[in-house]
């Protein structure tokens, strides 16, 4: 069964929502060295139960990404069951594959694939 595996918390000011949630909940953030601005999270021990996520510049609200066998598969549902693609698949090189849809409610959620599973 998918699980939800990764957040993503959209920040006018990054920086600062970075250093924010470092102060309230001590999580261990720092910049990507990827080619887009985003920030990777670190809630805590991988042993204790719980996600980590990333801060990226955007509009203010949370994106929850679930993990997919196929991206491609999942978007089939999606459409098929009344939703819609947000944003199409789009490779995270060495990463993975991420798709963002929306449900018929409008909330936004992403398919992630990775290249390796755990």
């Amino acid at each position: 069964m998918p699980r939800v595996v990764h957040f993503e918390i959209a920040a006018s000011e990054p920086e600062r929502a970075s250093e924010f949630y470092r102060k309230v909940f001590g999580w261990e953030i720092k910049k990507w060295d990827g080619p887009q601005p985003y920030w990777l999270v670190s809630t805590g021990n991988k042993e204790q139960p719980g996600i980590d996520g990333g801060i990226l510049k955007g509009n203010n609200g949370t994106v929850n990404s679930i993990d997919v066998d196929s991206v491609d598969d999942y978007i089939s549902k999606v459409t098929a069951s009344g939703g819609k693609v947000a944003m199409p698949k789009m490779e995270i090189q060495g990463v993975g594959f991420i798709a963002y849809c929306q449900d018929t409610e409008g909330n936004t959620f992403g398919l992630f694939q990775p290249t390796h599973k755990h």
